[in-house]
């Protein structure tokens, strides 16, 4: 997955450089518990030309839908659209890919997550592949032990800077 997306992306390997050391120790990254890195997965949603972000409660931060690969996952394309359904209610069979991004995604992001000591985790790493998906008329239900609002964002307006400032551009992965 990320060998395609780095073809995609050439530019980009210096900003996941620490996710291909991480890959090279043998570890599992898709658990939650390997660290200081593991893997994540989000949903870049777009509607009516704006982007769905929700706001995690334990971060307090804005952010896509998205979280943790969990065992029962097959693979990290249905670990973001699994995460899109649980947090938000949005059906994953209401979320279309574009062409060509179903299987490469349009963003990955390695971020610092500050230590949870309630939950017994050190400060580490999140390596947040984000996959791209349209969808129309849907009814938004949070999920209240992890979100605690939901907006509809212009692109211009994301906290997450490269898709702000080019993945949703006309032209882009998908106009929005």
């Amino acid at each position: 997955m990320l060998a395609r997306y780095l073809a995609a992306h050439p530019d980009r390997g210096t900003d996941v450089a620490r996710l291909i050391a991480a890959l090279d120790s043998g570890r599992d990254l898709t658990s939650r518990k390997t660290f200081p890195l593991h893997i994540t997965c989000s949903a870049a949603v777009a509607a009516d030309g704006r982007v769905l972000v929700i706001h995690h409660r334990t971060l307090d931060r804005w952010l896509l839908p998205g979280g943790h690969v969990e065992p029962e996952d097959h693979s990290l394309y249905g670990a973001a659209l699994r995460e899109l359904e649980e947090e938000t209610g949005v059906a994953w069979r209401r979320a279309v890919s574009p062409p060509a991004y179903d299987v490469v995604p349009v963003d990955v992001d390695v971020h610092e997550i500050p230590a949870n000591l309630a939950k017994g985790e050190p400060e580490h790493l999140h390596a947040d592949f984000r996959f791209a998906f349209r969808v129309e008329d849907s009814e938004i239900s949070l999920q209240s032990e992890e979100v605690t609002a939901f907006d509809w964002r212009a692109p211009a307006d994301l906290p997450t800077p490269r898709l702000a400032g080019g993945a949703f551009r006309s032209g882009g992965w998908w106009p929005v």
